[in-house]
């Protein structure tokens, strides 16, 4: 059995997360992330750019949609997130083979398996070779898989949606759907190439390695709560691991790193400024330690991490954030949860200088309280 000191757990995530050194590839850098989340895109983009050399918002976007790198789609906790287009078939074969939480659904938005198998049908013809609108890809499946498909019976944004929507996820996760290009302000789906279904069981195992090497040690628990399924299968999948994984002790609690993958680290990282729904604060555990004190008030939502942005001295959790994007410029209020030395201070104009860069906006930092609520 291993031992790590939180310190040194919080160095060798910062360190996997390109934290420390900053990677040079914006795909690579994703993969190494299992993900970036972008249920908010400019987020996502700020995510990458603090982590990749020289990168703007309008390179990820490049990468995006004009290079094709990356994939956007629905990815952990059925949330948005981008993917290395050389990994989509991995993450979406392990989401759809995945255990699924029980979700009670009332009976307007049960569907027979027939149904099912209908939707996914109707979406991949609909979508193969094409890009379309949310509300035209509705009159496709309408067309396709029947009336009862776009039966609006699914209460969401203070409207309905189809009952088809409910599948929405899982369709991606099938490799029928994936996000376009916005057709102006309008969002568009399409089938994303080249996807090739991965045994499921296989596609787990591999996800939940990556997931180890990036944000452990960690417990079944943990990456149960960050990728989505239950925790008795999170439990079964890292016992079928075997000698894969080995045992860590980190302060006490027993956790788990990929066998291949144990190297400590000492370095301190400083200040970083990590985005909305950031990787870093999203997948690492126990929440506290990594918001400790004030941080887990002010920085978490009923102990969901990514609502707010967050300071982060040293791996850890020390103050939030907010940006005022306006024309050429931003304003970041950040409000700390501890006195700032002088090499902090230092440190943090740097981070705001290269938020700057990253946004194409001149920075200014006023030290005060952030006033903004958390983001839903």
């Amino acid at each position: 059995m291993l031992e790590m000191t939180w310190e040194q757990a919080c160095s060798r995530r910062l360190d996997r997360h390109a934290l420390i050194e900053p990677g040079e590839d914006i795909a690579e850098v994703a993969g190494r992330l299992c993900g970036v989340h972008a249920q908010v895109m400019p987020a996502a983009e700020v995510a990458l750019g603090v982590r990749v050399d020289g990168v703007t918002r309008t390179d990820v976007r490049s990468a995006l949609w004009e290079q094709g790198s990356l994939v956007k789609t629905f990815g952990l906790r059925g949330t948005i997130h981008l993917f290395p287009k050389d990994d989509l078939s991995l993450w979406m074969s392990a989401l759809h083979g995945a255990p699924k939480p029980n979700r009670s659904l009332p009976p307007e938005l049960r569907l027979t398996d027939p149904q099912r198998e209908a939707v996914f049908e109707a979406v991949q013809a609909a979508l193969t070779g094409t890009h379309l609108s949310i509300d035209e890809l509705d009159k496709e499946i309408g067309v396709r898989a029947g009336g009862w498909a776009t039966e609006l019976v699914m209460p969401a944004f203070q409207g309905m949606w189809p009952r088809w929507r409910i599948l929405q996820a899982e369709a991606a996760h099938r490799g029928a759907l994936c996000f376009g290009p916005n057709r102006g302000r309008n969002v568009t789906y399409t089938r994303p190439e080249g996807f090739q279904h991965i045994d499921g069981q296989e596609a787990l195992a591999e996800a939940a390695l990556r997931y180890l090497r990036c944000y452990g040690p960690a417990t079944p628990q943990e990456f149960a709560r960050w990728f989505g399924t239950t925790p008795r299968g999170a439990t079964d999948l890292f016992a079928s691991l075997g000698d894969r994984l080995v045992e860590v002790q980190i302060e006490g609690t027993k956790s788990w790193l990929a066998a291949d993958d144990t190297q400590a680290s000492t370095v301190e990282a400083g200040v970083r400024l990590l985005p909305y729904f950031d990787p870093y604060p999203v997948g690492c555990y126990p929440r506290e330690l990594l918001f400790p004190g004030r941080a887990f008030e002010r920085a978490l939502s009923r102990t969901q991490a990514g609502n707010v942005p967050v300071m982060l001295i040293d791996g850890v959790v020390a103050g939030i954030w907010h940006q005022r994007l306006a024309s050429s410029k931003v304003t970041l209020t950040v409000e700390p949860f501890r006195k700032l030395t002088a090499k902090h201070r230092s440190e943090l104009d740097e981070r705001a200088e290269r938020l700057g860069e990253i946004l194409e906006a001149k920075p200014s930092v006023v030290i005060g309280t952030v006033t903004a609520g958390k983001h839903a």
